[in-house]
């Protein structure tokens, strides 16, 4: 068991030996003194900041534009009176066409075309190019093409007030030149 000791002892003694003597770290000197050399000088401070004014919030107070209007009538407050007319309502037992399936703002008019049943709008718009004439129904409003000239495509959508009425809502669409 000594002899096991002894081995130990001798490893570990040489072991350190060869921790020990003079290393060469002059490359590792030069490094660091082009390093040195490299750096900037001295770091300009940090600018200094004016407090941004506070901003005190001072509609609190006010009616919420989510809720229904209150007017001052003759007979107290009144909630507001529908704006749009109830005999604008949609038809609801007209066939569908094809182009209400899709937002008007997915359309741009790139031409006319005039035929001897009148002037047809060509509207670029989900995924071909369609050809309209006066009458025809346009977009998820029930908009319905009132005119169509070399430049122009007037659209009329009815859309609901919110109080149980339906408000006309005229839209264009203008010639688009650079498509």
């Amino acid at each position: 068991m000594n002899t096991v000791r002894c081995g130990w002892l001798a490893l570990l003694l040489g072991g350190l030996a060869g921790c020990g003597g003079e290393r060469d770290f002059s490359d590792l000197d030069t490094y660091m003194d082009e390093a040195r050399l490299e750096l900037p000088g001295p770091l300009e401070a940090v600018p200094t900041w004016a407090p941004y004014p506070l901003f005190s919030y001072g509609a609190a107070s006010l009616r919420s534009p989510f809720s229904a209007q209150v007017m001052a009538g003759e007979e107290g407050l009144v909630w507001g009176e529908p704006r749009g007319e109830p005999r604008g309502e949609p038809d609801r037992l007209r066939p569908r066409q094809y182009l209400e399936r899709f937002g008007i703002e997915q359309f741009e008019m790139v031409g006319t075309m005039v035929g001897t049943s009148g002037a047809y709008a060509l509207l670029r718009g989900a995924g071909a190019v369609h050809r309209l004439k006066v009458g025809d129904y346009l977009g998820r409003n029930e908009g319905r093409v009132v005119s169509v000239s070399e430049t122009r495509v007037e659209v009329v959508e009815l859309v609901p007030d919110g109080q149980g009425a339906w408000l006309e809502r005229p839209r264009s669409l203008s010639l688009n030149t650079h498509s």
